[in-house]
């Protein structure tokens, strides 16, 4: 197995150590990635790396290997990706590279995600002469929006790519340690928005009108059989009502009453199967009332699908490196990598980056001996996959 190996250990450490703590201590939110942006663009830049002129305001696409006018018809074209952007959270971890950003921070790790595939960038560029094919190496804006992968599928830049890789920080994983499975790895998210309207009348004579309250209760209680009466058990989904909202006083039924959640699920199937559930309990509940149901239906990101083939290329490249490999946890979290599967076959696996609190927690923080294990890894994956 050809494991890609940088000139200077010491040297590629200290770039990655301060990358890194510049992007956490410079978090900036989905689309306004624009300081990450340059600094990416000028480390790219000085060493020789080419980047693709796109229509993109924040992110970036580079690539190394071989140009379009060099390539052999039948050599392959790899996308390696990464998220650049953080979260409207502010850090409580104390860190002396803490965000310096008042009310953001890089509580998902996307800092970790970007330095990693920067430093495969480089080892790949090392080797760029020998490699078989083409690397385009993805900074993807706004994961956390979603919908940056949109934008990098718009430019046209993916659709010559064989197979696309990517990766995100557990948490939940020892450093050394790599999730990988074949089949769903993250659900698909979707967002729902319902205003029932009634017929808003004074509390004390509720028979001349008609309360969206009820309507509202009667919802939040069964919407939770959609999962518990009509997914099969062992699949994994759920319901989630996390707003509600009615009224503005105590002696008033109101016109309306709105509630918000989220449905996820691992399959193409029980998602489209939620939604008719979703849809026909909030329409018969409402005219059971006499009362009418708004829906909006906000579609996000489908389940991610890592490809079989490329998960056991993963597994083994990760065994041959000694890092542990384990089945990855399945989660129903959302992740915009999902897109880019819909139509390139690929992996997305979990790194493991020392115990900490939860993703998207002020307190999340990330070991980072977890970087240059990662970009090893990342770098003989993407040449690997070059060739087979």
């Amino acid at each position: 197995m050809n494991t890609i190996h940088p000139i200077d250990n010491a040297a590629l450490t200290a770039l990655l150590t301060d990358h890194f703590t510049w992007m956490h201590r410079h978090p900036e939110l989905s689309y306004e990635e624009f300081e990450t942006t340059k600094r990416l663009r000028a480390i790219l830049t000085a060493h020789g790396i080419r980047i693709l002129d796109l229509p993109m305001k924040t992110g970036l696409v580079a690539e190394i290997g071989q140009g379009e006018s060099e390539r052999a018809q039948d050599s392959r074209v790899i996308a390696l990706r990464a998220d650049i952007d953080a979260l409207p959270i502010t850090e409580a971890t104390g860190l002396p590279y803490a965000s310096e950003c008042p009310g953001k921070m890089h509580a998902c790790g996307h800092d970790f995600h970007t330095t990693a595939v920067l430093g495969a960038a480089l080892l790949l560029k090392e080797h760029e002469s020998a490699l078989p094919g083409t690397v385009r190496i993805v900074f993807q804006p706004a994961e956390e929006a979603p919908g940056g992968a949109k934008v990098v599928l718009d430019t046209g830049c993916l659709q010559d790519v064989t197979a696309m890789f990517g990766l995100h920080c557990s948490p939940r994983l020892d450093v050394g340690t790599v999730g990988i499975t074949a089949g769903p790895l993250t659900a698909s998210v979707d967002r729902f928005v319902i205003t029932f309207r009634g017929r808003g009348t004074h509390a004390a004579h509720p028979e001349a009108g008609i309360d969206p309250i009820v309507c509202a209760a009667s919802f939040i209680q069964a919407a939770q059989t959609i999962v518990s009466r009509n997914i099969e058990p062992f699949d994994a989904a759920l319901v989630s009502i996390t707003h509600i909202e009615a009224g503005n006083t105590w002696n008033v039924i109101p016109d309306t009453a709105l509630v918000e959640g989220t449905a996820r699920s691992m399959t193409a199937e029980n998602r489209t199967l939620i939604k008719e559930r979703l849809y026909a309990l909030a329409e018969g509940i409402a005219a059971a009332h006499g009362a009418t149901a708004a829906i909006d239906w906000y579609a996000g990101p489908p389940a991610t699908n890592n490809t079989a083939h490329w998960a056991e290329v993963a597994r083994d490249i990760a065994e041959a490196q000694h890092l542990t490999v384990i089945p990855a946890p399945p989660s129903l979290a959302g992740e915009d990598f999902a897109w880019y599967q819909e139509t390139i076959p690929g992996c997305f696996v979990l790194v493991g980056t020392g115990p900490s609190i939860a993703n998207h927690n002020p307190k999340f923080r990330i070991r980072t001996e977890a970087l240059l294990p990662t970009v090893h890894f990342l770098a003989t994956f993407v040449t690997q996959a070059l060739s087979i």
